[in-house]
Protein backbone atom coordinates (compact mmCIF):
# COMPACT_ATOMS: atom_id res chain seq x y z
CA UNK A 1 0.00 0.00 0.00
CA UNK A 2 1.50 3.39 -0.99
CA UNK A 3 2.46 5.73 1.82
CA UNK A 4 0.53 8.98 2.15
CA UNK A 5 2.48 12.23 2.14
CA UNK A 6 1.37 15.02 4.47
CA UNK A 7 -0.34 16.70 1.51
CA UNK A 8 -1.90 13.35 0.62
CA UNK A 9 -3.30 13.14 4.15
CA UNK A 10 -4.80 16.61 3.70
CA UNK A 11 -6.36 15.68 0.37
CA UNK A 12 -8.07 12.69 1.97
CA UNK A 13 -9.89 15.05 4.37
CA UNK A 14 -10.14 18.15 2.17
CA UNK A 15 -11.33 16.14 -0.80
CA UNK A 16 -13.69 18.52 -2.62
CA UNK A 17 -11.92 19.70 -5.80
CA UNK A 18 -10.69 23.29 -5.97
CA UNK A 19 -11.94 25.10 -9.11
CA UNK A 20 -8.55 26.73 -9.75
CA UNK A 21 -6.41 23.63 -9.07
CA UNK A 22 -8.68 20.90 -10.46
CA UNK A 23 -11.17 22.56 -12.86
CA UNK A 24 -12.22 19.38 -14.65
CA UNK A 25 -12.80 17.42 -11.43
CA UNK A 26 -14.59 20.42 -9.92
CA UNK A 27 -16.96 20.72 -12.90
CA UNK A 28 -17.60 16.98 -13.03
CA UNK A 29 -18.57 16.89 -9.36
CA UNK A 30 -20.52 20.16 -9.42
CA UNK A 31 -22.62 18.85 -12.29
CA UNK A 32 -23.92 16.11 -9.96
CA UNK A 33 -24.83 18.47 -7.11
CA UNK A 34 -27.53 20.96 -6.23
CA UNK A 35 -26.92 23.90 -3.90
CA UNK A 36 -29.37 24.18 -1.04
CA UNK A 37 -30.06 27.91 -0.73
CA UNK A 38 -32.06 30.17 1.55
CA UNK A 39 -34.67 32.55 0.14
CA UNK A 40 -32.10 35.36 -0.19
CA UNK A 41 -29.90 33.10 -2.32
CA UNK A 42 -27.41 32.36 0.47
CA UNK A 43 -25.84 28.90 -0.11
CA UNK A 44 -26.41 26.49 2.79
CA UNK A 45 -25.17 23.14 1.49
CA UNK A 46 -24.39 20.82 -1.42
CA UNK A 47 -27.03 18.12 -2.05
CA UNK A 48 -26.54 14.99 -4.12
CA UNK A 49 -28.72 14.50 -7.20
CA UNK A 50 -30.15 11.35 -5.60
CA UNK A 51 -31.21 13.23 -2.45
CA UNK A 52 -32.98 15.96 -4.43
CA UNK A 53 -34.91 13.28 -6.35
CA UNK A 54 -36.02 11.67 -3.07
CA UNK A 55 -36.91 15.08 -1.63
CA UNK A 56 -39.22 15.79 -4.56
CA UNK A 57 -40.70 12.28 -4.31
CA UNK A 58 -41.59 12.83 -0.63
CA UNK A 59 -45.22 13.92 -0.05
CA UNK A 60 -45.49 17.71 0.20
CA UNK A 61 -47.39 17.46 3.48
CA UNK A 62 -44.19 15.98 4.93
CA UNK A 63 -41.46 18.03 3.25
CA UNK A 64 -43.35 21.29 2.65
CA UNK A 65 -42.92 23.39 -0.51
CA UNK A 66 -39.71 22.77 -2.45
CA UNK A 67 -38.52 24.91 -5.37
CA UNK A 68 -35.86 23.45 -7.68
CA UNK A 69 -34.21 25.66 -10.28
CA UNK A 70 -32.71 23.23 -12.79
CA UNK A 71 -30.83 25.94 -14.67
CA UNK A 72 -29.07 27.21 -11.56
CA UNK A 73 -29.14 23.78 -9.88
CA UNK A 74 -30.49 25.22 -6.64
CA UNK A 75 -33.01 23.94 -4.10
CA UNK A 76 -35.14 26.05 -1.77
CA UNK A 77 -36.91 24.31 1.10
CA UNK A 78 -38.08 24.59 4.73
CA UNK A 79 -38.84 28.34 4.40
CA UNK A 80 -41.19 28.68 7.38
CA UNK A 81 -41.49 31.78 9.60
CA UNK A 82 -39.65 30.59 12.74
CA UNK A 83 -36.63 28.48 13.63
CA UNK A 84 -38.84 26.09 15.61
CA UNK A 85 -41.21 25.56 12.68
CA UNK A 86 -38.33 25.01 10.25
CA UNK A 87 -36.65 22.54 12.61
CA UNK A 88 -39.94 20.64 12.99
CA UNK A 89 -40.36 20.44 9.20
CA UNK A 90 -36.84 19.07 8.68
CA UNK A 91 -37.39 16.62 11.56
CA UNK A 92 -40.57 15.34 9.91
CA UNK A 93 -38.70 14.81 6.64
CA UNK A 94 -35.83 12.94 8.29
CA UNK A 95 -38.26 10.81 10.32
CA UNK A 96 -40.19 9.95 7.12
CA UNK A 97 -37.01 8.95 5.32
CA UNK A 98 -35.89 6.91 8.30
CA UNK A 99 -39.23 5.12 8.60
CA UNK A 100 -39.23 4.34 4.89
CA UNK A 101 -35.56 3.30 4.90
CA UNK A 102 -34.90 5.77 2.10
CA UNK A 103 -31.25 6.34 3.04
CA UNK A 104 -28.90 3.93 4.77
CA UNK A 105 -27.12 6.79 6.54
CA UNK A 106 -30.18 7.32 8.77
CA UNK A 107 -29.70 3.86 10.29
CA UNK A 108 -27.05 5.60 12.38
CA UNK A 109 -29.68 7.90 13.94
CA UNK A 110 -28.14 9.79 16.85
CA UNK A 111 -30.96 11.88 18.38
CA UNK A 112 -28.66 14.93 18.27
CA UNK A 113 -29.66 18.20 16.60
CA UNK A 114 -26.97 20.06 14.65
CA UNK A 115 -27.36 23.69 13.50
CA UNK A 116 -27.75 25.18 10.03
CA UNK A 117 -26.81 28.86 9.98
CA UNK A 118 -28.35 31.53 7.76
CA UNK A 119 -25.76 34.09 8.80
CA UNK A 120 -22.60 34.00 10.87
CA UNK A 121 -24.68 34.02 14.08
CA UNK A 122 -28.30 33.12 13.23
CA UNK A 123 -29.44 29.49 13.33
CA UNK A 124 -32.08 28.94 10.65
CA UNK A 125 -32.98 25.44 11.80
CA UNK A 126 -31.50 22.26 13.21
CA UNK A 127 -31.26 18.77 11.74
CA UNK A 128 -30.68 15.26 13.04
CA UNK A 129 -26.95 14.63 13.06
CA UNK A 130 -27.03 11.54 10.83
CA UNK A 131 -28.97 13.47 8.18
CA UNK A 132 -26.62 16.44 7.82
CA UNK A 133 -24.81 14.90 4.85
CA UNK A 134 -28.09 14.48 2.98
CA UNK A 135 -28.44 18.27 2.98
CA UNK A 136 -24.68 18.79 2.56
CA UNK A 137 -24.66 21.52 5.20
CA UNK A 138 -21.88 22.75 7.50
CA UNK A 139 -20.96 20.36 10.30
CA UNK A 140 -19.30 21.63 13.47
CA UNK A 141 -17.17 19.73 15.93
CA UNK A 142 -14.40 19.86 18.49
CA UNK A 143 -11.07 18.02 18.46
CA UNK A 144 -8.39 17.84 21.13
CA UNK A 145 -4.92 16.36 20.99
CA UNK A 146 -3.43 15.35 24.32
CA UNK A 147 0.28 14.88 24.84
CA UNK A 148 2.79 14.34 27.62
CA UNK A 149 6.27 15.82 27.75
CA UNK A 150 8.96 13.16 27.47
CA UNK A 151 12.53 14.35 26.94
CA UNK A 152 13.57 10.82 25.93
CA UNK A 153 11.16 10.81 22.96
CA UNK A 154 11.68 12.46 19.55
CA UNK A 155 10.47 16.08 19.67
CA UNK A 156 10.21 15.78 23.46
CA UNK A 157 6.67 14.44 23.61
CA UNK A 158 4.32 11.50 23.24
CA UNK A 159 0.80 11.84 21.83
CA UNK A 160 -2.37 10.23 23.16
CA UNK A 161 -4.10 8.32 20.34
CA UNK A 162 -7.53 6.70 20.61
CA UNK A 163 -8.72 3.65 18.69
CA UNK A 164 -12.39 3.64 17.70
CA UNK A 165 -14.56 0.77 18.88
CA UNK A 166 -15.27 -2.09 16.46
CA UNK A 167 -19.04 -1.48 16.78
CA UNK A 168 -18.89 2.20 15.80
CA UNK A 169 -21.23 2.88 12.88
CA UNK A 170 -18.63 5.18 11.34
CA UNK A 171 -14.94 4.40 10.75
CA UNK A 172 -14.83 1.38 13.10
CA UNK A 173 -11.38 0.36 14.38
CA UNK A 174 -9.69 3.43 12.90
CA UNK A 175 -7.44 5.70 14.92
CA UNK A 176 -8.44 9.12 16.26
CA UNK A 177 -6.61 11.99 17.82
CA UNK A 178 -7.21 12.01 21.59
CA UNK A 179 -10.79 13.31 21.92
CA UNK A 180 -13.41 14.56 19.46
CA UNK A 181 -17.12 15.13 19.13
CA UNK A 182 -19.90 16.91 17.28
CA UNK A 183 -21.26 20.29 18.33
CA UNK A 184 -24.99 20.35 18.94
CA UNK A 185 -27.21 23.38 18.43
CA UNK A 186 -26.60 25.95 21.16
CA UNK A 187 -23.62 24.10 22.63
CA UNK A 188 -20.49 26.01 23.60
CA UNK A 189 -17.39 24.48 21.96
CA UNK A 190 -15.29 24.46 25.13
CA UNK A 191 -18.10 22.90 27.19
CA UNK A 192 -18.49 20.34 24.41
CA UNK A 193 -14.81 19.32 24.49
CA UNK A 194 -14.98 19.06 28.29
CA UNK A 195 -17.98 16.72 27.98
CA UNK A 196 -16.34 14.63 25.26
CA UNK A 197 -13.04 14.41 27.18
CA UNK A 198 -14.91 12.98 30.15
CA UNK A 199 -17.00 10.55 28.08
CA UNK A 200 -14.24 9.30 25.81
CA UNK A 201 -11.08 9.41 27.92
CA UNK A 202 -12.08 10.11 31.53
CA UNK A 203 -10.18 13.41 31.57
CA UNK A 204 -11.29 15.27 34.74
CA UNK A 205 -13.20 18.51 34.20
CA UNK A 206 -10.87 20.41 36.53
CA UNK A 207 -7.84 19.31 34.48
CA UNK A 208 -9.57 20.38 31.26
CA UNK A 209 -10.42 23.82 32.58
CA UNK A 210 -6.89 24.29 33.85
CA UNK A 211 -4.89 22.98 30.88
CA UNK A 212 -6.92 22.67 27.67
CA UNK A 213 -5.98 25.42 25.23
CA UNK A 214 -7.97 26.60 22.22
CA UNK A 215 -5.57 26.78 19.26
CA UNK A 216 -7.86 27.91 16.42
CA UNK A 217 -10.26 26.46 13.87
CA UNK A 218 -9.82 24.33 10.77
CA UNK A 219 -12.15 24.27 7.76
CA UNK A 220 -12.28 21.78 4.88
CA UNK A 221 -14.74 19.84 2.71
CA UNK A 222 -14.75 16.07 3.07
CA UNK A 223 -16.45 13.61 0.70
CA UNK A 224 -17.64 10.44 2.39
CA UNK A 225 -16.82 6.89 1.42
CA UNK A 226 -18.20 3.57 2.65
CA UNK A 227 -16.34 3.89 5.97
CA UNK A 228 -18.65 6.74 7.00
CA UNK A 229 -21.67 4.42 6.97
CA UNK A 230 -24.55 4.89 4.54
CA UNK A 231 -24.36 6.39 1.07
CA UNK A 232 -20.89 7.30 -0.20
CA UNK A 233 -20.22 10.63 -1.87
CA UNK A 234 -21.99 12.88 0.63
CA UNK A 235 -20.48 16.34 0.95
CA UNK A 236 -19.32 17.30 4.45
CA UNK A 237 -18.18 20.92 4.76
CA UNK A 238 -16.71 20.97 8.27
CA UNK A 239 -15.36 23.32 10.89
CA UNK A 240 -13.52 22.04 13.94
CA UNK A 241 -12.61 23.98 17.07
CA UNK A 242 -9.14 22.65 17.90
CA UNK A 243 -7.65 22.23 21.38
CA UNK A 244 -4.39 20.96 22.84
CA UNK A 245 -3.81 19.70 26.35
CA UNK A 246 -0.54 18.83 28.03
CA UNK A 247 -1.42 15.88 30.24
CA UNK A 248 0.32 14.87 33.47
CA UNK A 249 3.00 12.24 32.87
CA UNK A 250 1.10 9.71 34.97
CA UNK A 251 -2.31 10.30 33.31
CA UNK A 252 -4.18 7.07 32.50
CA UNK A 253 -7.03 7.51 29.99
CA UNK A 254 -10.10 5.30 30.25
CA UNK A 255 -13.09 5.17 27.88
CA UNK A 256 -16.45 5.79 29.54
CA UNK A 257 -18.95 5.70 26.67
CA UNK A 258 -18.10 2.51 24.75
CA UNK A 259 -17.04 4.41 21.63
CA UNK A 260 -13.32 3.92 22.21
CA UNK A 261 -11.63 0.52 22.19
CA UNK A 262 -8.44 1.73 23.83
CA UNK A 263 -5.61 4.25 23.90
CA UNK A 264 -1.96 4.42 22.92
CA UNK A 265 0.73 6.86 24.01
CA UNK A 266 2.86 7.10 20.88
CA UNK A 267 5.91 9.05 19.84
CA UNK A 268 5.59 11.59 17.03
CA UNK A 269 7.36 9.17 14.71
CA UNK A 270 4.93 6.36 15.54
CA UNK A 271 1.97 8.66 14.90
CA UNK A 272 3.44 9.81 11.58
CA UNK A 273 3.96 6.18 10.54
CA UNK A 274 0.28 5.36 11.17
CA UNK A 275 -0.79 8.57 9.41
CA UNK A 276 1.21 7.60 6.33
CA UNK A 277 -0.43 4.16 6.37
CA UNK A 278 -3.92 5.72 6.32
CA UNK A 279 -4.84 4.24 9.70
CA UNK A 280 -6.42 7.42 11.08
CA UNK A 281 -9.95 8.65 10.43
CA UNK A 282 -9.38 11.31 7.74
CA UNK A 283 -10.37 14.42 9.68
CA UNK A 284 -8.45 13.23 12.75
CA UNK A 285 -5.41 12.85 10.51
CA UNK A 286 -5.90 16.44 9.37
CA UNK A 287 -6.04 17.59 13.01
CA UNK A 288 -2.73 15.86 13.73
CA UNK A 289 -1.06 17.50 10.73
CA UNK A 290 -2.28 20.83 12.14
CA UNK A 291 -0.78 19.84 15.51
CA UNK A 292 2.57 19.10 13.86
CA UNK A 293 2.56 22.51 12.15
CA UNK A 294 1.76 24.37 15.35
CA UNK A 295 4.45 22.52 17.31
CA UNK A 296 7.07 23.16 14.59
CA UNK A 297 7.42 19.48 13.80
CA UNK A 298 6.45 20.31 10.22
CA UNK A 299 8.00 23.53 8.90
CA UNK A 300 8.53 25.30 5.59
CA UNK A 301 12.08 23.99 5.72
CA UNK A 302 11.21 20.28 6.00
CA UNK A 303 7.77 20.12 4.30
CA UNK A 304 7.75 21.00 0.58
CA UNK A 305 3.93 21.29 0.49
CA UNK A 306 3.72 23.50 3.59
CA UNK A 307 1.78 26.38 2.01
CA UNK A 308 -0.84 24.18 0.35
CA UNK A 309 -1.28 22.22 3.58
CA UNK A 310 -1.97 25.46 5.48
CA UNK A 311 -4.41 26.57 2.77
CA UNK A 312 -6.29 23.28 3.00
CA UNK A 313 -6.45 23.54 6.80
CA UNK A 314 -8.25 26.87 6.42
CA UNK A 315 -10.34 26.44 3.29
CA UNK A 316 -12.60 29.36 2.41
CA UNK A 317 -16.18 28.08 2.51
CA UNK A 318 -19.26 29.62 0.87
CA UNK A 319 -21.56 28.77 3.75
CA UNK A 320 -22.40 31.08 6.68
CA UNK A 321 -21.72 30.28 10.33
CA UNK A 322 -19.43 31.03 13.25
CA UNK A 323 -16.40 29.85 11.27
CA UNK A 324 -16.74 33.02 9.18
CA UNK A 325 -16.68 35.29 12.25
CA UNK A 326 -13.77 33.69 14.14
CA UNK A 327 -10.29 34.45 12.81
CA UNK A 328 -7.82 31.62 12.47
CA UNK A 329 -5.03 31.48 15.05
CA UNK A 330 -2.74 29.54 12.73
CA UNK A 331 -0.82 31.34 9.97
Amino acid sequence: MPQLSNLGIMKEADAFPYPDKEPEAYKALSDTLYTLVWKDGQPLGYMLDSVVKELLATPEEVRGPVVVDEAKRTVRAFELPTEAERTARVAALMAYWRENQTFDILRGWRDELWPIYGSDTEVLYSVERSGTGLLGIMRYGVHMTGYVKDETAPYGMKILVAQRATNKSTYPNMLDNSVAGGLMTGEDPFECIIREADEEANVPEALMRERAKFTGMVTYIYITDERAGGEAGQIYPETQWVYDIELPADFKPAPNDGEVAGFYMWTVDEVREKLAEGRFKPNCALILVDFFLRHNILTRENEPDYDEIVQRLHRKLPFPGPHQATPSMVQ
